[in-house]
């Protein structure tokens, strides 16, 4: 009783000192029922109150960026196992990805004149289009011409948007003088905001109603031979 005695007065003198229970339990080796027993009447002076609030407060950062910490290296993880299935990539399963690709985001033939047009804001698309269409459809860079879309918002970065798709490219500044301007208000639930908006690049390659029907029955064949009708 002596050694009860004497650890429910340390307990008591570290709660009055701000530790929270948690803390206690490894100094006073008793069950956490036994504890809130004899810590129900302890009162904390504000001092004390705000020491707990602040380690609480320690407490949850560490544990959230614990859980960030622990989200990341399964995403990465997953990413990685997902990368390494991907092996060398064939010119024909190129060609089908190319063909895929111009499908979702590129222009379709609704006249006779139309040309091969594709459009978007993902740097890696838009390199993977630009290979796919001089590697896969023998198109020379003299052939390719390109127009940038950028909100009203975004004026002041002209120079540095074009230098920006310049690099993204391979291709000259100089080939990134064509600008259209939306006066428009940006969405702001989009993420690249700020230093981060580039704008959206449209690629147009010169001449080529031919080979936008062409792609027009790449498409066809592949809903064919997957059954899709």
């Amino acid at each position: 009783m002596l050694t009860k005695s004497i650890e429910k007065e340390k307990a008591i003198k570290l709660r009055k000192r701000g530790w929270s229970y948690k803390e206690i339990l490894k100094e006073v080796l008793v069950a956490k029922s036994t504890l809130s027993l004899w810590l129900r009447s302890v009162g904390l002076a504000k001092k004390q109150k705000q020491k707990l609030t602040q380690k609480k407060l320690i407490g949850a950062l560490k544990g959230a960026e614990k859980r960030r910490k622990y989200k990341l290296n399964i995403v990465a993880e997953i990413k990685n196992k997902a990368k390494n299935e991907i092996k060398k990539i064939s010119d024909r399963e190129l060609w089908l990805i190319g063909i895929a690709l111009y499908w979702a985001e590129g222009t379709r033939e609704k006249y006779n004149s139309t040309n091969v047009k594709f459009a978007n804001s993902d740097p890696k698309m838009i390199k993977l289009f630009l290979k796919w269409i001089q590697k896969i459809c023998k198109i020379p860079k003299k052939d390719i011409s390109f127009a940038i879309y950028l909100h009203e918002t975004a004026r002041e970065r002209k120079t540095e948007i074009q230098k920006h798709w310049s690099k993204v490219t391979n291709f000259p500044v100089i080939q990134f003088q064509k600008i259209y301007w939306k006066k428009h208000k940006i969405n702001t639930k989009r993420k690249n905001i700020g230093r981060d908006y580039c704008g959206l690049l449209k690629i147009e390659v010169k001449r080529s109603s031919s080979l936008t029907r062409k792609i027009a029955g790449w498409v066809e064949g592949i809903c064919e031979d997957c059954g899709v009708v």
